[in-house]
């Protein structure tokens, strides 16, 4: 008989710092076995294959561990250790409730909790699939769970904590396993990789953890199955894709590509050569889905880490998010999702698919069309003067083409009745062409986002305070020192709180201004320094209202008579 010993048992973790993306779990057992402040009763719950088990397992160890290490692990030497490694631990009792879910089985449980150990500290029961229980099972087990012998704990694990009762929920210490993330599971398969002297291309490993769905144990089967179709050859990315039978995502590359290209008929060919290799529609809507989705996430440096891809692929992503517009992505997203939704529903589902690709080749120009019609059709129809009538606002989108506002044209569109439908472009775009145009726009971002100079700043000071057409306003600016420092903020010094105030008011709009000038957001800040202007008068004590009726009295002195003759009372 084979001695093989599958990789989900053979590398199954003896130590808690081997346990993978359970850190949370690990850390705060090892505290609590540091400080002795251990609970009676644990219950672990998560998704199959994340280490429930085997951490129920590692604890119920440490706990009967006679020479524990200094970081609280299991020396795995001593005799209770070199018992359990060995099934023969008469401390540790693992029971199934998913075959021994009946009341007996509980009774005769809890008839065993009442004998103590003969070696050892403490008898430790694991039982998996708790939810398994029956009713009365559980109400058999309710009171030697909340009230154990002092050498008795007990370790639950179950994969649907929502099928538990609240009463056992409220007597166990409760731990919430997660799902492995991908590169925790790719790492850990290197490591095996690298022990058992196998080659694999990560982009390959990248798939098995992918399709284990954050399991690790579903992984390491995985990983298994490949290794036996390989016999020993290189693990590549072919492989597995062709053994899982995933759908490669060289297709969904080439798909994007074609629809920025506009090239319909190539998508349609693509996606028929997918139906032909055996894949069924909905399973590549989903995955175009997800591509769209990886490359929204490429488009900003805050969201890569949301990329759970290998580098190599990672690069090809952002290579084709610095070709797709926003709105082309966003809108084919949108399509794919409705795609998705309806297609259950859909009586000729290839036909639905392919329908929503023909809707998506044309994406950028739909796109186009939401801003109105083109200037070119408007010339064409009303003549030049009519048309320049028309278009006092003007918008211009991402392909560079002029468009005019709906609003502007709408009756005139109504009385010669000119469709707004886009002319077909005279070339279909190449992706060299799209890879060019992406280097110059990148180029003029470089040279659009350098910091302006000292001189540029105060030439655009300037003309703010020329543009300006009150003269109070105006007066105020003139009573302001800019200092600016190139690459960093604005200092604006004035003379008084009251300057300051109309500084406030106007700082907005300036650094809008200065934002629009020179491609930057700068930031400004405001000091009152009242010896900016020494020479400056200084304002006077603020009249009280009997000092202001005296002054008004002296200059107009028909107020008098007024006062007098409707008998008007005031202060004073």
């Amino acid at each position: 008989m084979s001695n093989f010993v599958v990789s989900a048992r053979k590398y199954r973790p003896a130590l808690f710092e081997e346990v993978v993306g359970q850190e949370h779990v690990s850390k705060t057992l090892k505290n609590a076995l540091k400080s002795d402040h251990l609970a009676h009763a644990f219950l672990f719950c998560g998704p199959r294959g994340v280490g429930k088990t085997t951490c129920a397992r590692i604890l119920a160890k440490i706990l009967n561990c006679q020479n524990r290490t200094s970081d609280f692990e299991a020396c795995g030497t001593c005799q209770s250790c070199r018992a359990f490694q060995d099934n023969a631990s008469f401390n540790i009792y693992e029971l199934d409730a998913a075959s021994n879910n009946s009341v007996e089985d509980i009774r005769a449980l809890v008839e065993q909790v009442r004998f103590p150990p003969q070696n050892g500290k403490y008898k430790i029961y694991i039982i998996d699939e708790v939810h398994m229980l029956s009713q009365g099972a559980f109400n058999a087990f309710l009171k030697t769970l909340e009230e154990p012998p002092p050498y008795a704990i007990f370790i639950l694990a179950t994969t649907e904590k929502h099928k538990i009762l609240p009463t056992i929920l409220s007597r166990c210490q409760i731990f919430d396993f997660r799902r492995i993330q991908i590169i925790d599971i790719v790492r850990h398969l290197q490591q095996i990789c690298v022990k058992e002297g196998i080659e694999a291309d990560e982009d390959a490993l990248h798939i098995i953890a992918q399709k284990a769905d954050g399991g690790l144990r579903d992984a390491l089967s995985i990983f298994d199955r490949i290794v036996s179709f390989t016999s020993g050859r290189k693990m590549t990315y072919e492989d597995v894709i062709s053994n899982l039978n995933v759908l490669d995502y060289d297709y969904y590359f080439r798909i994007i590509d074609a629809l920025l290209t506009e090239n319909m008929s190539q998508t349609v060919l693509i996606f028929d050569d997918i139906l032909r290799k055996g894949f069924e529609a909905d399973l590549f809507v989903g995955g175009l889905a997800e591509h769209v989705r990886n490359i929204l996430m490429c488009k900003d440096e805050q969201t890569l880490r949301l990329m759970e891809v290998s580098d190599a692929l990672m690069e090809r992503y952002r290579q084709q998010a610095a070709l797709a517009p926003m709105a082309f992505l966003l809108t084919t997203l949108n399509l794919a999702n409705d795609c998705d939704i309806n297609y259950k529903s859909a009586r000729n589902k290839n036909l639905h698919v392919e329908m929503t690709l023909i809707k998506m080749a044309f994406t950028q120009r739909a796109v186009a069309l939401a801003s109105g019609p083109p200037l070119a059709i408007l010339e064409e129809n009303l003549g030049e003067k009519k048309t320049a009538e028309l278009t006092s606002e003007i918008v211009q989108n991402t392909d560079n083409q002029i468009f005019i506002k709906k609003e502007a044209v709408i009756t005139a569109v109504e009385e010669k009745k000119i469709l707004p439908i886009a002319p077909a472009p005279k070339g279909t775009p190449s992706l060299d062409d799209l890879y060019d145009q992406v280097e110059k726009e990148q180029e003029a971002e470089k040279q659009y986002k350098e910091p302006p100079t000292e001189e540029a700043m105060r030439e655009a000071w300037s003309e703010y305070v020329g543009s300006l057409n009150s003269p109070m306003i105006k007066s105020s600016f003139s009573r302001m020192v800019l200092n600016y420092l190139v690459g960093s903020n604005i200092t604006v010094s004035v003379s008084s709180a009251s300057v300051a105030g109309t500084m406030n008011d106007e700082k907005s709009t300036f650094l809008s201004f200065i934002e629009q000038r020179f491609g930057q957001a700068i930031q400004m800040e405001i000091i009152v320094n009242p010896e900016l202007f020494p020479d400056e008068p200084k304002s006077q004590k603020p009249l009280n209202p009997i000092e202001k009726k005296k002054i008004m009295l002296e200059t107009y002195p028909i107020l008098s008579e007024l006062e007098t003759r409707f008998s008007l009372k005031s202060e004073g």
